[in-house]
């Protein structure tokens, strides 16, 4: 039982200095091409450096941060043209996940949960824009995302869009606080929810190819905000992890 407790107590510190170091390096906290510190985050999470170090190097495999010849880790900075071809690609998994799971059928139990996030998300769009709970709209969107990856029943491709995903701009909530500047921002989340739909209707009417091409639709919207913010400097201003991003 103890060994088991201490398993558990590693994992957990593990998934709290990835999620720390992550949420630092996405808020802009460090410059682009900084050093990053083990003490210093460390201390900063509250975890011993081992946890931060496994984070880093694991972070590194991710692509988020690079790798020091001389030992350590700094900042990474992205191209843009890097960040809209993360987008692209998880358009085509989750177009593949959509794909499969149309032709291979998914449970009641799935069916129904996705009934139910879709009738949460047009709850929440009934309020005027500038009134959206934005909290419960991310949640139900990652939950939505999560249960498409999931539905197909493949290991491979869920490790891949989880591991996608890790980089900035690259998940489906990504550029949510972002699209909030934008005037089309209310109108965005909307069409984002018919596709949504559709994109269920797909699956469970056991159409396959207009599942997958619904997907890989979905993912352009996010490309298309990036591309807007991007060439916006009161946008780019307010949101300091735009600066790792570079054209």
């Amino acid at each position: 039982m103890m060994e088991s407790e201490s398993q558990e107590r590693v994992q957990s510190q593990s998934e709290r200095a990835l999620a720390g170091i992550r949420e630092l390096l996405f808020s802009g906290v460090f410059a682009p091409g900084a050093r990053l510190s083990e003490p210093a985050i460390a201390e900063r999470l509250q975890l011993s450096r081992t946890p931060v170090r496994a984070a880093l190097a694991r972070l590194e495999q991710e692509g988020a941060v690079d790798a020091i010849p001389s030992g350590g880790f700094s900042v990474r900075k992205f191209a843009t043209e890097d960040i809209l071809d993360a987008i692209e690609l998880r358009g085509v998994l989750e177009g593949t996940a959509a794909r499969l799971a149309a032709e291979r059928g998914i449970s009641p139990a799935q069916s129904e949960v996705f009934g139910t996030l879709l009738s949460e998300i047009d709850a929440l769009l009934q309020v005027p824009g500038e009134d959206l709970d934005h909290a419960a709209y991310t949640a139900c969107n990652a939950a939505f995302h999560d249960l498409l990856k999931e539905s197909c029943g493949s290991s491979v491709i869920a490790r891949e869009v989880d591991r996608l995903t890790g980089l900035p701009f690259a998940s489906p909530n990504a550029l949510l606080m972002v699209q909030r500047d934008l005037p089309e921002f209310h109108g965005s989340l909307v069409q984002a929810q018919s596709q949504h739909r559709e994109i269920v209707n797909a699956i469970e009417m056991r159409e396959g190819s207009r599942a997958e091409a619904l997907a890989r639709e979905h993912a352009r919207l996010a490309r298309r905000n990036l591309e807007v913010a991007m060439n916006d400097d009161r946008i780019k201003a307010r949101y300091p992890a735009l600066t790792l991003v570079t054209a």
